[in-house]
C-alpha cells in the first residue's frame, strides 16, 4: 500500500471517529484521538507506520503485550470450533479458564463467576456480600475507581461518582496516601495507624451490623498507584473479621502480573473473601471479568439461588483467551519479568527522574505499576495545572510515547513484557518532557 493510501486510511479512521463515535468521560467537541491500526508487544502504530511505545497498556490492561501470538491463536481456534454458548451449559474451555484462575488465587477460593468486565465484577461481588451477610452498606475509599455501572460507580471515590449517585448504601472513607496525608502523618507507620483508626471509627459510627462489605482496590490505580503502607491491608482484614464484614479486594487493574505478582494483595499477606478481576487476566483481547469467591461465600448459594447472571458470562472466546494468557504468562516468566523490571530498572530510573526534576513531587509504585506525581511547586506540593498536564501529554505523544495521564500524574504502566531497552527509551522521553515543565527554583 502506498504512502498516500495509508495516510488516507488514517484520515478516514479519524473522520469516522469524530463523526460517529461517542467517547467515554469526555466533552466530545475537544477530542483529538490518536489513530491506531496495529500493534505488537509494547508497540502500536498507525496506518502510515508511525510507531508509539505504549506506556499506558491502553487502559492499564494489555499486560501480556499487544497481539501475543498464542492468545490470538487460541481465540482463532475457539472461533472455528464454537463462538458462543449460554452460561448454563458446561463447556470445557470455561472450566479450564476457571481452574487456571483458581490455581493462582489464594487457597480456599475455588469458584469463579465470570462477567463481561471489571465494573460488573464489582457489581456482583457487592451483591454476593450483601446476600451472604444480610446487610446493606458498602464502605469504599475516596480516591478509588471501581467501574461505571450502578453500584460500582457509586462505590468509586472520585469525581465521576457525583453525577451518577443512584445506588443505595454506600459510604466512603479516606485510605492511606502519605504524600497528601489526610491524617497529618509524617511516616508510613503513622499513616497506616491513623488510616486504620479512621476506618475503625467509620465502621463504629455507621454501625458494624449494617455493613456488608469493605471494598478496596488492593493498590488504587487510576487514583494514583497508592501502594498501601505495610500493615494496612492486614489491619483492614482484622477489622473486617472482628465485625463479620466481607472484604472485597478489587484487583481489576492491579492483578495478573501488573505488580510483579499474580495479585497485588499477595505481597501484603492478606486473603480477601472476594476478588474482582478483569483487564490483565487476558489483556483485554476479548471483554471479560469476574469474581473469585471464597469457599464460605460460595457455599451460601449451594441451596439458595444466586440472583445474578449475564448472557455472555463465560463466553468461549474470552475463556480461550484466558487459558492462553495464563499459560503464556507462566511459561514465559512474564509475571517475574514485571517484578524484575520494576525492582531493577523502572523503579530506579523513575527515582532518578524525581531527584533531577523539581516538577516531580513523588514517584511510587511496584512492578510495572508506577505513578509520577507532578507539582508546580515542590514545597507546597501544589499539583501541576491541567494546562501544563495537557502540554505534557501532547509532548509525550509527539515524541512517540503513548502515556496514561490522570490529573497531575503520568502513570508509567507498560505491558509486563516490557524490556530494559523499552524503559530506557521511555525514561529518555519523560526526561525531555519534564524539562519543559520544571518550575524555576
Amino acid at each position: 500500500m502506498d504512502h498516500d493510501a495509508t495516510l488516507d486510511l488514517d484520515a478516514r479512521a479519524y473522520a469516522l471517529d469524530r463523526a460517529h463515535v461517542f467517547h467515554s468521560w469526555s466533552a466530545q467537541g475537544a477530542l483529538d484521538p490518536v489513530v491506531i491500526a496495529g500493534g505488537s508487544g509494547t508497540r502500536v502504530w498507525d496506518h502510515a507506520g508511525r510507531e508509539y511505545l505504549d506506556f499506558s497498556s491502553q487502559l492499564v490492561n494489555v499486560n501480556i503485550g499487544h497481539q501475543h501470538p498464542a492468545v490470538v491463536q487460541a481465540i482463532v481456534e475457539q472461533a472455528q470450533q464454537l463462538t458462543t454458548i449460554s452460561p448454563p451449559t458446561a463447556h470445557l474451555v470455561r472450566g479450564e479458564a476457571a481452574r487456571r484462575i483458581a490455581a493462582v488465587a489464594p487457597d480456599g477460593m475455588d469458584k469463579v463467576f465470570f462477567t463481561n468486565g471489571g465494573a460488573d465484577a464489582v457489581e456482583n461481588a457487592i451483591r454476593m456480600a450483601r446476600l451472604h451477610t444480610g446487610r446493606d452498606k458498602v464502605l469504599s475509599r475516596y480516591r478509588s475507581y471501581h467501574g461505571n455501572t450502578g453500584a460500582a460507580i457509586v462505590a468509586t471515590g472520585d469525581w465521576r461518582r457525583v453525577p451518577n449517585e443512584f445506588a443505595r448504601g454506600h459510604v466512603h472513607f479516606f485510605g492511606p496516601y502519605l504524600y497528601r496525608s489526610e491524617f497529618w502523618a509524617e511516616t508510613p507507620e503513622q499513616e497506616c495507624e491513623r488510616a486504620l483508626q479512621h476506618l475503625r471509627r467509620m465502621i463504629e459510627v455507621e454501625g458494624p451490623a449494617s455493613i456488608a462489605a469493605v471494598l478496596l482496590e488492593s493498590i488504587p490505580g487510576t487514583a494514583g498507584v497508592l501502594v498501601p503502607p505495610p500493615g494496612y491491608l492486614a489491619g483492614v482484614r482484622e477489622v473486617c473479621d472482628q465485625h463479620g464484614i466481607v472484604l472485597i479486594l478489587d484487583e481489576v487493574m492491579a492483578g495478573f502480573g501488573r505488580t510483579g505478582d499474580w495479585f497485588a494483595h499477595t505481597a501484603h499477606g492478606v486473603v480477601p473473601d472476594l476478588i474482582t478481576f478483569a483487564k490483565g487476566v487476558n489483556s483485554g483481547y476479548v471483554p471479560v471479568g469476574g469474581v473469585i469467591i471464597s469457599d464460605a461465600i460460595a457455599a451460601t448459594f449451594d441451596e439458595r439461588v444466586f440472583p445474578g447472571g449475564l448472557t455472555y458470562s463465560g463466553h468461549p472466546l474470552a475463556m480461550a483467551s484466558i487459558v492462553a494468557s495464563i499459560d503464556a504468562m507462566t511459561a514465559e516468566g512474564i509475571v517475574e519479568n514485571a517484578a524484575t523490571i520494576g525492582r531493577d530498572v523502572l523503579g530506579p530510573a523513575l527515582q532518578d527522574l524525581a531527584e533531577r526534576h523539581p516538577s516531580v513531587g513523588e514517584v511510587r509504585g511496584v512492578g510495572v505499576f508506577w505513578a509520577i506525581e507532578l507539582v508546580a511547586d515542590p514545597q507546597t506540593r501544589a499539583p501541576l495545572p491541567a494546562a501544563a498536564m495537557g502540554t505534557v501529554k501532547a509532548e509525550l505523544v509527539k515524541r512517540g510515547l503513548l502515556p496514561f495521564i490522570v490529573d497531575n500524574r503520568i502513570h508509567a504502566v507498560p505491558p509486563c513484557v516490557v524490556t530494559r531497552d523499552d524503559v530506557a527509551e521511555a525514561v529518555t522521553i519523560y526526561d525531555e518532557v519534564l524539562s519543559l515543565v520544571d518550575p524555576s527554583l
